[in-house]
């Protein structure tokens, strides 16, 4: 009998065990977020930016979540095709990447209804979810599809845009677009007089910057950039600050209606059209690009001076 004992209990031993391996196969085995990219047309991209810069393994974990752009958005973002992802620097991409990473399970029921939650990503960066009426945003990108899950439990939200991780502030990023060249130079020569512009938006923030194009100071009556640095600083603070808003306001977040401005005055938006006007202004203002992001905040480009 004990003879028999031992038997059973040996032979329920080994189909304990082999039931157990099993399951763990079974669970090594479902698909990842890698693997839905890769069996989705519209993620082409996606994938060979994944595999170009070799963070396939990261987005294997079942406890991520994903907001993951169409091939459309990274055509939009400047990556017309796969040569073009594939020539660019694998770190920058890498950086890209993983700031698309969240490292814990986010569905949308569980996003709270308010404007630019912080939330950290994989590359330890910060994006900001906004939940309002309209949808879910990070950054300003809509979230076009919610809750695709992967079979080994990930989650990914299909955005319509590539989230860019921006080290420089804001006057450093204006610096570093050709089309707000003379915007840079208003800065400068503001900086001159008694408000110091360049400090207040190189600081902490968060801001927002309604920016006009080089095209908008040349309607506004300054031909050149010379034109420029011959105006009072003081003058041209007034104009800068009149610019700002001490919030971080991404394009889902605007609202229509009046907003209180750095300078203290106020600006009308108009979240349907699309457009700001300063108060004295002949005519409102097309906001013609938007959710440019900066370290300390973000700038959406207008096509007109804002006239306090």
């Amino acid at each position: 009998m004990k003879i028999l004992n031992v038997l059973f209990l040996a032979l329920m031993g080994t189909a304990l065990f082999t039931s157990c391996s099993d399951d763990e196969d079974t669970v090594a085995d479902k698909k990842s977020i890698v693997d839905v990219v890769v069996g989705d047309a519209n993620f082409s991209l996606l994938e060979a930016a994944v595999l170009h810069a070799g963070v396939a393994d990261a987005l294997k974990s079942p406890t991520i979540t994903v907001f993951a752009p169409t091939d459309a958005a990274f055509k939009a973002a400047g990556f017309a095709n796969e040569a073009a992802i594939k020539a660019a620097d694998k770190t920058v991409i890498a950086n890209i990447l993983t700031y698309h990473v969240v490292t814990s399970l986010v569905p949308a029921s569980a996003i709270a209804t308010k404007d630019n939650e912080a939330v950290t990503t994989l590359n330890s960066a910060k994006v900001y979810v906004t939940k309002n009426a309209a949808g879910v945003y990070v950054n300003g990108a809509k979230v076009t599809t919610a809750d695709v899950k992967a079979e080994n439990g990930a989650i990914i939200h299909i955005i319509d845009a590539v989230l860019i991780p921006e080290s420089k502030n804001i006057v450093a990023l204006a610096q570093s677009n050709p089309n707000l060249s003379y915007l840079v130079a208003a800065v400068l020569r503001a900086n001159e007089g008694t408000t110091k512009v360049v400090d207040i938006l190189s600081s902490a923030g968060p801001f927002t910057v309604f920016a006009p194009t080089n095209d908008a100071f040349k309607a506004a009556g300054f031909a050149t950039e010379a034109a420029i640095k011959a105006a009072s600083p003081d003058a041209l603070a007034g104009i800068l600050t009149y610019h700002v808003v001490a919030a971080r306001v991404y394009a889902a977040n605007l609202v229509s209606g009046d907003v209180t401005t750095a300078q203290g005055g106020k600006v009308t938006i108009n979240a349907a059209n699309a457009t700001v006007k300063g108060k004295n202004s002949a005519a409102p203002s097309k906001i013609i690009a938007v959710n440019v992001t900066a370290s300390n905040g973000v700038v959406h480009l207008i096509d007109s001076v804002l006239l306090p």
